[in-house]
């Protein structure tokens, strides 16, 4: 007999995840609404500026997008990293040193031809980013050092190395710019798809990128030993595998995500490193990754959900006079309900297994009854 359909989607959809992340949205909406009431606000109205502020013009339809590019390449580097059992808390820092170098070379380079520059900032932030993810990846697998108080430092490390370059060696000769590089030739930046938004070219990059990521992880024998590798590495060593090299490279590769990342930043949309190319959006991925289970296709999901909360927070705070905090009330809300979400799920199971096991019982008894 032929699957239908409904068959085949229910077997690869965790429904109920799906509906663990629904009543996370809607109770955290409804956060928000009491504390939007109790101020003395419309909720209703703040709402309806909330979630269509993202629409309400090109140019904010852009930036949305551009939002989620940045939150789902964040977030595809953590599942990436997760999936060989590692946590890259340190993306944040790769993110910063691959835009500030990428920007650089576009400086170093000025004069020649896009085709060059580009691929050229491309490839030295994915570099950069990777290197810096390699050091905690090997402090990790050869002196079992935990990775999230390597991660954690060096993005310290990371935020005052760009600020030492930002403000002394390549700093914007400008006296009016206190800290940044200085500003990319018009040739160099990545075509608008929008214009007055940020959203560029480079989102093209970023859906091709993510194919990838979710195919080799879904789909191929090498995404399959990482996941036997964060499962079980002594067992992923019994089977032959190189456990260390596997760790290693992944972690490489979410680097050189977030290196990629910074370089789209300065190229897509600032123009020049500076440190606002990232107003800790890597931390914003991460929760988004661990909302989504470190799966590549929730993740996607959820990173546009975020991006459309969030600008549309900036069109209510404009438009309303709801200050933009609100956002962070109802993703903070989501965060927690979503982390409660498998004991949640686990605490039904459980009832409904007791419920199904009185039912049984009451129809034994009923059937013995009716025997006598």
């Amino acid at each position: 007999m032929k699957e239908s359909i409904f068959s085949r989607l229910k077997r690869r959809v965790d429904f109920g995840y799906l509906v663990a992340l629904l009543i996370s949205l809607a109770v955290a909406l409804l956060i928000g609404a009491g504390i939007l009431a109790l101020t003395g606000r419309d909720p209703l109205k703040a709402f309806a500026s909330l979630l269509g502020g993202s629409f309400s013009s090109p140019a904010y339809f852009g930036n949305m997008l551009e939002y989620a590019m940045v939150l789902c390449l964040c977030g595809l580097a953590c599942d990436v990293g997760s999936r060989v059992g590692i946590f890259n808390v340190g993306g944040e820092g790769q993110l910063l040193l691959g835009g500030l170098v990428g920007a650089q070379i576009g400086v170093w380079m000025n004069g020649m031809s896009p085709w060059i520059v580009i691929p050229c900032a491309a490839l030295g932030a994915i570099v950069t980013g990777g290197i810096y993810a390699f050091i905690p990846g090997v402090l990790k697998v050869k002196l079992k050092v935990n990775e999230v108080i390597t991660t954690i430092m060096l993005n310290s490390v990371a935020v005052f190395i760009c600020a030492f370059f930002a403000k002394g060696p390549w700093k914007n000769p400008s006296p009016r710019i206190t800290e940044g590089t200085s500003v990319l030739a018009q040739d160099y930046m990545l075509t608008k798809l929008i214009p007055r938004s940020n959203l560029s070219t480079a989102i093209l990059v970023s859906a091709v990128l993510t194919f990838l990521v979710w195919y080799i992880l879904q789909k191929t024998t090498k995404g399959y030993e990482m996941r036997l590798v964060g499962d079980n590495p002594r067992f992923a060593r019994f089977a032959g595998l190189k456990a260390d090299r596997i760790v290693i490279v992944a972690m490489i590769v979410s680097g050189m995500m977030c290196g990629l990342t910074g370089m789209f930043r300065v190229y897509g949309a600032i123009g020049k490193y500076q440190s606002s190319i990232s107003n800790e959006y890597y931390f914003e991925g991460l929760m988004v990754a661990m909302i989504a289970q470190y799966q590549p296709i929730p993740t996607i999901i959820i990173s546009l959900i975020f991006a459309i909360l969030k600008l549309g927070a900036m069109r209510m705070e404009e438009t309303v006079g709801v200050p933009i905090q609100i956002y962070l009330i109802i993703q903070t809300a989501v965060i927690f309900c979503m982390a409660a979400e498998r004991g949640i799920r686990a605490a039904i199971q459980k009832r409904r297994e007791k419920r199904a096991a009185e039912r049984d019982v009451q129809t034994r008894r009923e059937g013995g009854a009716a025997h006598e």
